[in-house]
Protein backbone atom coordinates (compact mmCIF):
# COMPACT_ATOMS: atom_id res chain seq x y z
CA UNK A 1 0.00 0.00 0.00
CA UNK A 2 1.15 4.07 -0.50
CA UNK A 3 2.32 6.06 1.92
CA UNK A 4 -0.70 7.14 4.15
CA UNK A 5 0.95 10.02 5.52
CA UNK A 6 -1.95 12.24 5.86
CA UNK A 7 -0.19 15.35 4.29
CA UNK A 8 0.56 16.34 0.62
CA UNK A 9 -2.40 15.65 -1.22
CA UNK A 10 0.00 17.06 -4.40
CA UNK A 11 1.82 14.45 -3.72
CA UNK A 12 -1.00 11.76 -4.90
CA UNK A 13 -0.58 9.56 -8.28
CA UNK A 14 -2.53 10.58 -10.97
CA UNK A 15 -6.19 9.50 -11.10
CA UNK A 16 -6.18 7.40 -14.05
CA UNK A 17 -9.29 7.56 -16.76
CA UNK A 18 -11.15 5.15 -15.97
CA UNK A 19 -15.15 5.08 -14.94
CA UNK A 20 -15.25 3.32 -11.88
CA UNK A 21 -12.61 2.19 -9.05
CA UNK A 22 -13.23 -0.42 -6.63
CA UNK A 23 -12.72 1.14 -2.42
CA UNK A 24 -9.00 -0.84 -2.51
CA UNK A 25 -7.98 1.33 -5.62
CA UNK A 26 -9.34 4.34 -4.08
CA UNK A 27 -7.85 3.80 -0.77
CA UNK A 28 -4.04 3.64 -2.86
CA UNK A 29 -5.79 6.57 -4.70
CA UNK A 30 -6.13 8.99 -1.77
CA UNK A 31 -3.78 7.57 0.82
CA UNK A 32 -6.64 6.69 3.19
CA UNK A 33 -7.44 3.44 4.34
CA UNK A 34 -10.88 1.42 3.25
CA UNK A 35 -12.49 1.59 6.69
CA UNK A 36 -12.28 5.95 6.75
CA UNK A 37 -13.32 5.42 3.66
CA UNK A 38 -16.39 3.62 4.51
CA UNK A 39 -16.94 5.91 8.02
CA UNK A 40 -16.74 9.09 5.46
CA UNK A 41 -19.37 7.66 3.35
CA UNK A 42 -21.79 7.86 6.70
CA UNK A 43 -20.50 11.77 7.18
CA UNK A 44 -20.30 13.27 4.02
CA UNK A 45 -23.69 13.27 1.85
CA UNK A 46 -21.67 14.02 -0.89
CA UNK A 47 -19.73 11.01 -1.26
CA UNK A 48 -22.16 8.24 -2.58
CA UNK A 49 -20.74 5.44 -4.30
CA UNK A 50 -22.25 3.50 -6.57
CA UNK A 51 -23.20 -0.21 -4.70
CA UNK A 52 -23.85 -3.10 -6.95
CA UNK A 53 -24.12 -6.85 -6.25
CA UNK A 54 -22.73 -7.92 -2.93
CA UNK A 55 -23.10 -4.27 -1.79
CA UNK A 56 -19.47 -3.55 -3.57
CA UNK A 57 -18.65 0.00 -3.91
CA UNK A 58 -17.87 1.52 -7.00
CA UNK A 59 -16.37 4.71 -7.31
CA UNK A 60 -15.98 7.66 -9.76
CA UNK A 61 -13.74 10.20 -10.63
CA UNK A 62 -15.62 12.44 -8.80
CA UNK A 63 -16.05 10.67 -5.60
CA UNK A 64 -11.74 10.28 -5.63
CA UNK A 65 -11.64 14.34 -6.24
CA UNK A 66 -13.95 14.68 -3.47
CA UNK A 67 -12.68 12.09 -1.34
CA UNK A 68 -9.07 14.67 -2.27
CA UNK A 69 -10.50 17.43 -1.02
CA UNK A 70 -12.12 15.38 2.07
CA UNK A 71 -8.80 14.45 3.15
CA UNK A 72 -7.41 17.51 2.58
CA UNK A 73 -9.66 19.90 4.66
CA UNK A 74 -9.39 16.96 7.66
CA UNK A 75 -5.95 16.35 7.49
CA UNK A 76 -3.68 19.09 6.25
CA UNK A 77 -6.20 22.22 7.00
CA UNK A 78 -7.26 20.57 10.52
CA UNK A 79 -11.14 20.60 9.63
CA UNK A 80 -13.57 18.70 12.38
CA UNK A 81 -15.82 16.69 10.46
CA UNK A 82 -18.82 19.03 11.05
CA UNK A 83 -16.50 21.67 9.73
CA UNK A 84 -15.29 19.72 6.73
CA UNK A 85 -19.06 19.16 5.89
CA UNK A 86 -20.28 22.41 6.74
CA UNK A 87 -17.40 23.81 4.62
CA UNK A 88 -18.36 21.47 1.91
CA UNK A 89 -21.92 22.54 2.08
CA UNK A 90 -21.17 25.84 1.36
CA UNK A 91 -21.08 28.16 -1.36
CA UNK A 92 -17.10 28.92 -0.24
CA UNK A 93 -15.92 25.60 -1.55
CA UNK A 94 -15.79 27.39 -5.54
CA UNK A 95 -12.81 30.05 -3.50
CA UNK A 96 -10.67 26.61 -2.55
CA UNK A 97 -7.98 25.94 -5.04
CA UNK A 98 -7.68 22.78 -3.83
CA UNK A 99 -9.98 20.39 -5.93
CA UNK A 100 -9.42 23.05 -9.00
CA UNK A 101 -5.56 22.30 -8.93
CA UNK A 102 -6.15 18.43 -8.73
CA UNK A 103 -8.44 18.61 -11.38
CA UNK A 104 -6.41 20.33 -13.39
CA UNK A 105 -3.79 17.71 -12.81
CA UNK A 106 -5.52 15.22 -13.65
CA UNK A 107 -6.80 17.01 -16.79
CA UNK A 108 -2.85 17.59 -17.76
CA UNK A 109 -2.46 13.89 -17.65
CA UNK A 110 -5.09 12.38 -19.97
CA UNK A 111 -4.74 15.17 -22.16
CA UNK A 112 -0.67 13.25 -21.98
CA UNK A 113 -1.98 10.23 -22.90
CA UNK A 114 -4.41 11.46 -25.86
CA UNK A 115 -0.96 13.09 -26.78
CA UNK A 116 1.19 9.84 -26.72
CA UNK A 117 -1.73 8.21 -28.65
CA UNK A 118 -2.17 10.62 -31.76
CA UNK A 119 1.61 10.31 -32.12
CA UNK A 120 2.08 6.63 -32.70
CA UNK A 121 2.77 5.75 -35.89
CA UNK A 122 -0.21 4.44 -37.94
Amino acid sequence: MSNLNPSHNDELPPIPGRRYFTIGEVSELCSVKPHVLRYWEQEFPQLNPVKRAGNRRYYQQQDVLMIRQIRALLYEQGFTIGGARQRLSSEDVRDDSTPYRQLIRQMIVELEDVLRVLRRPL
